[in-house]
């Protein structure tokens, strides 16, 4: 075959800066500067894409509760006051059943960037500072459609070292074009990177820490630097500048707080008045003043509102750092709305996990039931009951997303990738676990069915038929879930297994469940990882041999999704192979149907193939054969259990000749393609 098209990069390059007009005369430079500022007016209020700008806003252990537009409204005492987060809500849609991955920072953060929930991400348990795989994850994939990609904050997936250069997980090396923020997750406790806390617990949460921009640690020059107001300045500086200089170019950008968990430091002064380009905080650059609002005393000011109430000193601290993300979040978007980009941006705030149970203080203790952060929900950060998984999230759009809308469609982190695929006009990459939400978020057409999963330590836990299923000692896998019907019990305090038939049908289904949707992780390792996968309920006499084969055209970066596109062509093969691709030279196959398992065993799947590949059996990713593949062999092995398996390999050509070789050995049987007949489809099509 004739060699394939290159795929073009898209150029990312900044527009270059106008010079002066150096020794022109007074007269000449007024209208040189008259005409590039009436051009770049002209450029900047003209500029529309059809990609737009996309601000991902994640805040460190904020609960479900603390909002006042979710609960605090609705309970007696002080209340913590979320004006402007009221505000955003009440333009947009509230996800009201969104959960984080994992009920702890690092997995939950790790799920989200690389869009793989936690039976599939190499980032599990407490492994905080594990570098994130190499892999195609929701900044690398916006880049290829054009996307400048900026990360702000806090980040703690960077892997072992003590430099850019030695971080395997480095911002810069997954996807992001610019970094500025805290690379290991402890630094993330302390909230004033160049001063000394005394308060402090410990001697970790009193040092200095390292802020760095791209290769370049710049901390020295952050004197009185409280990050909420750090992060939130350098993003707007940054909005202004994508704006004004590259405005047919859009942004995507990942602001991460390291607020309000603890240290539960107070910032130096009050919120600047007023928001927007000309009021609130402001980048100022200078050493020693980075921002307007470095100066006075560290962890100093209180919020009025929250002062005299017979509030406790953490009360109040915690209190205040609520309200000043608040302030930030309103500052952020009135600065969309005052460079005339609101209605070409998305904006989605959430949380990492649920509310957290530290102070960092010397001597203070702290607890979520003080303002009632989980809300109605039990549990907090650790717990992957509801009030540790089920987290604040506001998705704002004027142009896009539904004003004035609450869903109950449960999604989860890894769903975003895909959803920033979509809007960027891309087909996600097939490896990842999520659905696209526009449907949800749009409140127009189908909203296809994700899942949600939940690993952590030794609990574990799944949404199934609308049900969710929990074990908080998942010890060995003959323990039951609790099972709770969230939108009506919120609190978790029926448990429905056991109740009747249609219950004890769902526990042994989510059982089954639970081991189709993971791969064990060597460096997670859980007391579930050595069953066998068991096969679904369907009679032999309900199949018929053979495969169902559908073909498309198109050029990708990776290996796509063909469940989100229109095929070419539909047949029904014996075996797989690329017989049934079409003559054009981009094309992909999408191979569907049942595998006949002969035993329970060790199952071992081997492929090589020129191009890329991605093979799942039932929702477990096998075979990943697309990011940076180069053609040699690839394996997994799987405990399968004898019966009826279903299956998915995708496949995308190359610039090479196509080439597609699927193996597999197990029990009794040699190393080999699989035979025809352990080949299985649905007798009847329409079930396909």
């Amino acid at each position: 075959m004739e060699s394939r098209k290159a795929n073009h990069e898209q150029d990312r390059n900044r527009v270059a800066k106008q010079g002066h007009a150096g020794k022109d005369s007074k007269y000449m430079r007024n209208k040189i500067i008259s005409g590039i500022i009436f051009v770049l007016a002209v450029t900047f209020l003209g500029a529309r894409t059809d990609k737009p700008n996309i601000i991902f806003i994640l805040t460190d252990d904020l609960g479900y509760g603390d909002l006042g537009v979710l609960f605090q409204k609705q309970r007696e005492g002080v209340q913590l006051k979320t004006p402007e987060l009221d505000q955003m809500a009440e333009e947009g849609t509230i996800m009201n059943r969104h959960y984080c991955p994992a009920p702890i920072c690092a997995p939950s953060r790790a799920s989200l960037i690389t869009g793989m929930h936690q039976g599939h991400s190499n980032v599990r348990n407490m492994q905080f500072d594990k570098a994130i795989e190499d892999n195609w994850n929701f900044a690398n994939t916006l880049q290829k459609a054009g996307y400048h990609t900026i990360h702000l904050g806090k980040y703690g997936l960077q892997g072992w070292g003590n430099s850019p250069e030695k971080w395997a997980g480095y911002p810069t090396k997954r996807g992001f074009d610019y970094f500025y923020g805290y690379v290991r997750h402890v630094d993330g406790h302390q909230h004033y990177p160049a001063n000394f806390w005394e308060l402090g617990d410990n001697k970790s949460h009193q040092q200095k820490k390292e802020v760095w921009e791209n290769n370049e640690e710049v901390s020295a020059g952050l004197d009185k630097c409280y990050t909420t107001d750090l992060w939130t300045a350098k993003a707007k500086q940054l909005i202004v500048t994508e704006a004004k200089e590259t405005p047919k170019r859009p942004f995507f950008m990942y602001l991460s707080y390291d607020t309000p968990h603890a240290a539960l430091q107070l910032p130096t002064i009050a919120y600047p008045k007023g928001k927007g380009i000309k009021g609130g905080l402001q980048w100022l650059g200078k050493p020693g003043r980075m921002i307007n609002t470095a100066e006075g005393t560290i962890d100093h000011y209180r919020d009025p509102h929250y002062t005299d109430k017979g509030l406790t000193d953490v009360a109040e601290r915690f209190a205040t750092s609520i309200t000043r993300i608040d302030h930030c979040i309103g500052d952020l978007l009135q600065t969309l709305k005052d460079l005339k980009i609101d209605k070409e941006t998305i904006v989605i705030f959430s949380s990492d996990n649920g509310p957290h149970r530290e102070s960092y203080i010397k001597g203070a203790r702290w607890s979520p039931s003080v303002f009632e952060s989980a809300g109605k929900f039990t549990g907090s950060k650790g717990s992957s009951q509801e009030g540790g998984l089920r987290v604040p999230t506001l998705a704002w759009g004027p142009s896009r997303i539904k004003a004035g809308q609450k869903s109950n469609a449960p999604s989860q982190f890894h769903d975003w990738m895909a959803t920033f695929c979509d809007y960027a006009g891309l087909v996600a990459p097939a490896r990842t676990d999520g659905v696209s939400l526009t449907p949800t978020l749009h409140q127009a057409g189908k909203q296809r069915q994700g899942v949600i999963y939940v690993e952590f330590n030794n609990q574990q836990g799944l949404y199934l038929d609308g049900y969710k299923g929990l074990r908080m000692k998942a010890t060995d896998h003959s323990v039951d879930f609790a099972i709770f019907n969230t939108i009506d019990d919120e609190p978790e305090s029926k448990n429905l297994a056991g109740t009747s038939e249609e219950f004890v049908r769902l526990q042994k289904r989510m059982k089954d469940e639970v081991l189709r949707i993971r791969m064990p992780n060597r460096h997670a390792k859980k007391s579930y990882d050595e069953e066998f996968v068991p096969g679904l309920d369907i009679a032999e006499a309900d199949l018929s041999h053979g495969l169902v084969v559908k073909s498309y055209l198109g050029e990708w970066d990776w290996v796509p999704e063909f469940l989100q596109m229109k095929a070419k062509t539909i047949s029904v093969e014996k075996n797989i192979d690329v017989g049934p691709l079409p003559a054009e030279e981009s094309a992909g196959l999408f191979f569907t149907g049942y595998l006949k398992i002969p035993t329970s065993g060790d199952w071992t799947f081997q492929c090589e193939a020129s191009g890329g590949l991605i093979f799942k059996i039932h929702n477990k990713l096998v075979l990943d054969g697309d990011y940076k593949y180069d053609g040699s062999e690839i394996s997994s092995m799987v405990r399968l259990a004898a019966g009826i398996h279903p299956y998915r390999l995708y496949y995308k050509t190359s610039s090479e000749k196509p080439s597609l070789n699927l193996r597999w050995e197990g029990p009794n049987t040699t190393k080999g393609s699989i035979p025809a007949d352990a080949l299985f489809m649905p007798r009847k099509r329409g079930k396909q």
